[in-house]
């Protein structure tokens, strides 16, 4: 391992965009020499295994889960009519696409593993660490591959004419999460190859959902005259004007979306990262946002308002049902089960790294057993961080409220993260000069300044009381997800404040921030070490064994 000397503490952004003021050192030369950046380049160049086709999937793939599926029933009944349904997926569009355009900025400044952990270290550095605590509690304690998991079971079950109950339908999810957990944490390779085949079936299942809706508006329907849609008509009929049927409607939406920055997560093992990102990100969002509002209009040709509300979650079932027959349902609820296992796959295959990234810099507990790759050259430690969480939370929530509590319980916070990373970029343009910020990509103001505005409304509004009928869930109170989230970011300060301040006060040292590549991978990170007051030695922070 090599030692950049200094601390990382230093304002990088004074000396522009991924500079170094350190001397690298080997810490027994004091310098590189012509065979040790050798390795280390091949070392770096043999870890980069994503080019542009497989990166679009993997934001294809986070993207496209479950929630085009089965979020349009809520959708509509929490915004009561057809239009404004509509315009909610259009607001989401382009709440999605200023987000892209933010972590494309931050993501080819910072082209390394970590996504926004990186950018919200870069720009805020006080009080020392905070940030860093925070985020591990909002990485570790989040279980972001639950949601589908359990839509996996629905539709698989839904498929074998099976009933659907609380048992059933988690034991197939969790069938599926720990298959997605056991092909990403033995074969790195297999599982990018089968995430880019599931990525193509899902946009064929939806240009077909979209061709069956070209169908219905021709009139080619399985339904007597006076049962056929006309959803068209007085679209906006029944609008609520309720803030939290809006902004619940608004957050399925966001649901669907997520995952734009999942490229992100992985720019180290990217070849060309900066190219990489230009093409795959704008690509993937772009297709897919068109995509999205074609479903929407199909759905609404085939299938009736009041089925659509009935349906909920297998609104997509009940659209081949009308158009195509019983046989077409049940073969399209297996595809979109497939696209769910797809979404959990690209899912896990992101947290992990996140978690290994926090083992690589000393953060958690028995770090070294968090950033190993054994014995698979894969995270396989990371990744089951992620499912044990993930498996808590599938399991926990009562029958009903589930997938309901475990999509905003992830959109929530996501909401929190969202809104400081875009804070974080308006600063660093109201203070371009200073830090020297000039990355290849400019969301420009404007678009972060929305982003932000966006964020923050989702962050406030879901405190405001429903009215009657209107609370998402049958059982739970309707902010239940808006204080867990909340205590989840809160644990991550609490961790922060024991792992920084009360800890190193007992032990009478400082925890140092440095920069190290390391020589078996070659990648660039930060690292905490543990300097004992008064002394110049340095430690690793945290230490584990595997």
């Amino acid at each position: 391992m090599f030692r950049f000397r200094g601390s990382q503490e230093s304002p990088e952004g004074a000396k522009g965009v991924g500079s170094k003021s350190e001397i690298p050192l080997s810490e027994s030369e004091g310098h590189y020499d012509d065979d040790q950046v050798g390795h280390l380049q091949q070392a770096q160049d043999a870890k980069r295994q994503i080019g542009v086709v497989s990166a679009t999937f993997l934001i294809v793939n986070r993207v496209i889960g479950t929630g085009i599926f089965a979020t349009p029933g809520a959708i509509l009944s929490l915004s009561g009519s057809v239009g404004l349904s509509l315009f909610m997926w259009v607001a989401g569009m382009l709440i999605a696409g200023a987000g892209t355009a933010v972590y494309m900025e931050f993501g080819t400044a910072i082209p390394k593993n970590g996504g926004e952990k990186n950018y919200l270290e870069y720009v805020f550095r006080k009080p020392k660490f905070l940030t860093t605590g925070l985020y591990t509690g909002y990485v570790v304690l989040l279980g972001w591959a639950s949601g589908n998991s359990v839509i996996f079971g629905e539709y698989i079950l839904h498929a074998a004419q099976v009933e659907v109950g609380r048992w059933n339908q988690r034991g197939v999810g969790l069938a599926c999460i720990t298959v997605a957990f056991l092909i990403n944490g033995t074969a790195v390779k297999w599982g990018l190859r089968l995430q880019n085949v599931l990525g193509t079936i899902k946009v064929i299942i939806i240009l077909i959902i979209v061709v069956a809706g070209w169908v219905a508006l021709a009139g080619h329907l399985k339904l007597p005259e006076d049962q056929r849609p006309h959803n068209f008509t007085n679209a906006f009929e029944g609008t609520t004007g309720s803030a939290y049927g809006v902004v619940t409607a608004l957050y399925n939406v966001i649901w669907s979306y997520v995952g734009y920055s999942n490229a992100n997560y992985a720019l180290s093992e990217t070849r060309n990262p900066v190219r990489t990102l230009k093409i795959a990100a704008p690509l993937a969002i772009g297709v897919i946002s068109v995509l999205y509002m074609f479903v929407n209009i199909a759905y609404f040709a085939a299938v009736p308002k009041a089925e659509i509300m009935a349906a909920r979650r297998l609104v997509a079932a009940s659209l081949f049902r009308n158009v195509f027959g019983g046989a077409a349902e049940r073969a399209l609820s297996v595809f979109v089960a497939l696209s769910a296992f797809g979404n959990v796959l690209s899912v896990i295959f992101s947290q992990g790294r996140l978690v290994q990234e926090l083992g690589r810099e000393g953060v958690l507990p028995f770090s070294s057993f968090w950033a190993s790759n054994r014995p698979f050259n894969a995270p396989t430690s990371g990744l089951f961080a992620h499912w044990v969480v993930s498996v808590i939370i599938m399991l926990a929530p009562p029958p009903g409220d589930a997938y309901d509590f475990i999509l905003n319980l992830i959109s929530y916070p996501l909401a929190i993260v969202n809104a400081f990373v875009a804070a974080g970029l308006i600063y660093l343009y109201l203070n371009r000069k200073a830090w020297n910020w000039n990355p290849p990509i400019s969301a420009t103001l404007p678009v972060v300044v929305f982003f932000f505005l966006s964020n923050i409304y989702l962050v406030i509004a879901p405190f405001v009381p429903p009215e009657d009928g209107q609370n998402v869930y049958k059982t739970l109170p309707y902010w239940i997800h808006c204080v867990v989230g909340f205590g989840i970011i809160l644990a991550g300060g609490v961790y922060w404040l024991v792992w920084s301040i009360i800890l190193p006060k007992i032990g009478k040292y400082e925890l140092v921030r440095e920069t190290v590549i390391d020589d078996i991978d070659g990648w660039e990170r930060n690292v905490f070490f543990k300097r004992p007051l008064g002394g110049s030695r340095s430690e690793p922070a945290i230490s584990g064994s595997l």
